[in-house]
């Protein structure tokens, strides 16, 4: 992955993805790409981590998975789901 600036708008972050800036605004709706706090006067500014996450969603769509499932998949990526996504030990006799 080319290294952006950290400080992308949604329209260089929806061009560096490759997607429309409303593909971006939906999947926001959808929960599946955080809302950047606005600064005020200022602009939402997105991150090399978002970027990463539009085009991991994007790729996931690729290979079938629906959106529900990426956000699935998405919440084992941050980490608070790490339990549920563990095998479960067989439990002794």
């Amino acid at each position: 992955m080319e290294k952006t600036s950290n400080k992308l708008t949604i329209g260089v972050l929806a061009d560096a993805a490759e997607v429309n800036v409303e593909t971006i605004r939906f999947y926001q709706r959808k929960g599946l790409v955080p809302e950047p706090e606005r600064p005020y006067g200022g602009i939402r500014r997105y991150t090399d981590v978002d970027l990463g996450r539009v085009r991991f969603i994007k790729a996931s769509q690729r290979l079938g998975f629906s959106l529900d499932e990426v956000g699935e998949l998405l919440k084992l990526e941050d980490g608070t789901h790490c339990e549920e996504a563990r095998p479960r030990r067989a439990q002794a006799s």
